[in-house]
């Protein structure tokens, strides 16, 4: 069964950072830079934290709510996916911690995964083309907004390793 811990590559988990995440998308959450106020001061606005990318013939951008179930471990990361014609964001509305799951393009097929756990309160937005592992939630089902985009095209393209790697939990390590 896909996930299911298998013997293969333990993966480090690592502290989602917007630095280290920045070769694979954005990291969505609250800057205190961006923030300024609306709505006569009632509102903090953080403004433009990720830019949405879609690209095609009749792409639009839609918004959906998808829940999560958690994931036992270890758990075996046996493939990966990539939307060529749009990124796609993932904002978590229940504050539970997650994990993000991304690789380096090498060839056309996904390299070795890297691990981040993400706070309750940070998203991502990967940009187009950048392999990452589906929904990964932690503990308990978990909702998320997702902003990505719908068009009659197909925009999904799956790999899958010879040999899986393998979480055996998401503590943080450095």
């Amino acid at each position: 069964m896909p996930g299911e811990a298998a013997t293969g590559a333990a993966l480090p988990v690592r502290a989602l950072t917007k630095e280290a995440f920045a070769p694979f998308g954005t990291v969505i959450e609250a800057d205190p830079s961006t923030m300024r106020y609306i709505n006569g001061g009632t509102t903090e606005r953080y403004h433009a934290l990720a830019e949405v990318e879609v690209a095609g013939e009749d792409a639009r951008v839609i918004i959906n709510l998808f829940r999560g179930s958690p994931r036992a471990f270890p758990y075996a990361i046996d493939m990966m996916e990539r939307h060529p014609l749009g990124s796609q964001s993932f904002s978590p509305i229940d504050d539970r911690p997650w994990l993000v799951i991304v690789a380096e393009d090498e060839g056309g097929r996904p390299g070795r995964p890297q691990v981040f756990l993400a706070s309750g309160r940070q998203g991502v937005n990967y940009r187009r083309n950048v392999w990452h592992h589906p929904l990964m939630a932690v503990g308990a089902a978990s909702d998320f907004i997702v902003v990505d985009r719908s068009t009659s095209s197909e925009n999904l393209e799956e790999h899958f390793y010879d040999r899986p790697y393998v979480i055996e939990q998401p503590a943080v390590t450095e």
